[in-house]
């Protein structure tokens, strides 16, 4: 009798376990589609954000990286979007950095997605932090804690030193990657 109520015990566990298995994959197939064209609704308006004045962007690839470039009415490139990511305190930030090879500046950026600290790290996504970067000169960036008396200095969010570093280095490389493929201008 042992044996019988064994056998009917594993049984039981196997049908559980394959229904569940198909239950999620039912799920995630019937997610995935609404998963990604959220994601490229967040790219697109990223990207609008971080090229202003762009009436057309075309996506390049080059040198195995993908690229935006961002036109006017009157067909010019305006400017190159890049999206990069690294490390933060937390976990991964994802960013996508506008520029104008012509100045050699940052339009702005943009930040997609991030798992900072709610309230202190996730500051990384507002206005005052963000505007450390607008129309800043392509260069290294050091990050301080009082207000920037040069260039080439930012500002960190008070309690968040390595979520306001991690977006400086991550904006550092991205204008690195877009400056090696396109020169630094026209």
């Amino acid at each position: 009798m042992e044996k019988n109520s064994t056998k009917n015990l594993i049984l039981t566990l196997a049908t559980i376990g394959i229904v569940s298995a198909l239950i999620l994959t039912f799920v995630y197939e019937w997610t995935t589609p609404y998963i990604q064209a959220n994601q490229a609704e967040t790219q697109r308006l990223a990207i609008s954000e971080v090229l202003p004045g762009a009436e057309e962007v075309e996506e390049v690839e080059k040198n195995g990286q993908i690229f935006f470039e961002g036109f006017d009415a009157d067909g010019n490139r305006i400017g190159v979007a890049y999206q990069n990511s690294g490390g933060g305190y937390n976990g991964m930030i994802d960013v996508m950095v506008g520029v104008n090879l012509d100045n050699q500046e940052i339009y702005k950026f943009s930040v997609l997605n991030h798992e900072e600290t709610p309230g202190l790290g996730a500051r990384i996504t507002e206005a005052e932090f963000k505007s450390n970067f607008e129309n800043k000169v392509f260069g290294e960036y050091n990050v301080i804690k009082t207000p920037p008396s040069k260039e080439t200095e930012v500002q960190a969010i008070a309690g968040a030193t390595i979520s306001s570093v991690s977006v400086t280095r991550i904006i550092e490389e991205a204008v690195s990657t877009i400056t090696d493929v396109y020169g630094g201008g026209n």
